[in-house]
């Protein structure tokens, strides 16, 4: 457990059938929690907005806001690796998308930042790639986007859109980026993208047959407004955070989470 995580090693996970346990953390005291518990992935997401803002929705978070959350968390975490969402509109050009991802990096010490999109936002993932830092894709559902879909909805349950987004997994492994969160699609399209790229896909909603699981922690731990049905409160049962979150990466490592309640056919 104490072996640091890192890109590499998240690819041999794949490679021998280990699950990826992730989670999300805002700050040190929680992101310590996590990595002691053996979490590998801690996300530092524009999630921030709903679950610590209030907001409805992530579009207001601020790039300084990831900065400052992203620090907050790097000083908790010793072995996990850290990824930190790019928040809305951050990276609009590649110019645009170096810059963020570089103050990500350098202010907010995480170790890979994560893009929402495929080919429309391709350009800003090679700038970033082509510099030397690490990136993470997010296809599927993508919050920033929800005033185009019209609402948090499951993305991807008609041929034509299903394999747009399994053409755009491929495209983003071909452009260098390191791994892939898929949100709220079929399980048999996530387990089929899963199969079809050599990078690590971790599901959100998305089934079993990812390759690593990533909840928010505020849904894990019962204390968002509203439970998503892709989560689990994890506390409900247990008599502390660590033990809560420690019962869900055992739950994820061993293929007990997630169970057919929370994902989509």
């Amino acid at each position: 457990m104490d072996t640091e995580i890192t890109v590499d090693r998240l690819i041999l996970m794949k490679g021998s059938g280990e699950k990826i346990a992730a989670l999300t953390a805002y700050d040190a005291g929680f992101a310590r929690i996590l990595d002691d518990a053996g979490v590998d992935v801690v996300l530092v997401g524009d999630s921030l907005g709903m679950v610590l803002q209030g907001s409805p929705d992530t579009l207001t978070v601020s790039m300084g806001d990831m900065v400052y959350h992203t620090r907050l968390a790097s000083r908790g975490t010793r072995r996990a690796l850290l990824v930190a969402d790019m928040p809305y509109r951050s990276y609009d050009t590649p110019e645009s998308a170096l810059e963020n991802a570089q103050r990500l990096v350098e202010e907010g010490r995480a170790a890979v930042v994560k893009l929402e999109g495929g080919r429309e936002v391709i350009e800003a993932v090679r700038s970033v790639v082509r510099s030397g830092i690490a990136v993470c894709g997010h296809l599927g559902l993508q919050p920033q986007s929800i005033k185009v879909y019209g609402g948090y909805k499951v993305q991807g349950t008609d041929p034509e859109s299903a394999e747009r987004i399994l053409a755009d997994a491929r495209l983003l492994q071909e452009e260098g980026v390191s791994l892939l969160v898929v949100e709220c699609i079929p399980r048999e399209l996530a387990a089929r993208i899963s199969t079809s790229v050599r990078i690590p896909v971790i599901g959100i909603g998305a089934g079993p047959g990812c390759d690593g699981q990533v909840l928010v922690l505020h849904d894990l731990l019962g204390i968002s407004a509203r439970i998503p049905r892709m989560a689990k409160d994890y506390l409900e049962t247990r008599d502390s955070i660590r033990a809560a979150v420690t019962a869900y990466i055992r739950d994820v490592k061993e293929g007990r989470f997630p169970g057919p309640e929370h994902s989509f056919p």
